[in-house]
């Protein structure tokens, strides 16, 4: 678990608590695509599942979701972003998200699209074109 006042894990600056704890807690939620990506970053880093599954879109929502626990995400690079912002109700996001395992570096490299319902961004799915892990 991340201290409230450790550096978030999504690299904005920010304190967890001023960042993407305020997400996770459910205080607000995140007002872009890009917010949300940053959260569900965050999320995977400190292992909260169920985050990750209430900001899944129902289309798409697994039925449980087992994160890796010999993953150590390491760093979030935010590539490039196309719409996803307060009035938008899709959205893309490109990221490349630096990872440990077993002490071997690598990266998972995802377009992922971002869909909003009543108010409310949802990860939809990963772009067919998304670049494997490596």
């Amino acid at each position: 678990m991340i201290a409230q006042d450790e550096r978030c894990p999504c690299l904005s600056g920010e304190t967890y608590s001023a960042c993407c704890g305020r997400f996770h807690s459910g205080t607000t939620v995140p007002a872009t695509a890009e917010w949300l990506m940053r959260s569900r970053y965050s999320a995977f880093c400190c292992g909260n599942a169920q985050y990750l599954l209430n900001t899944w879109h129902p289309l798409t929502r697994p039925g449980s979701l087992e994160l890796d626990a010999q993953l150590t995400w390491r760093r979030l690079d935010i590539v490039r972003t196309e719409h996803g912002g307060l009035l938008d109700e899709e959205g893309v996001v490109e990221f490349i998200a630096h990872y440990r395992e077993g002490g071997i570096p690598g990266q998972q490299h995802e377009i992922s699209r971002f869909r909003k319902v009543d108010r409310q961004w949802y990860y939809l799915d990963a772009a067919p074109d998304s670049a494997p892990a490596g």
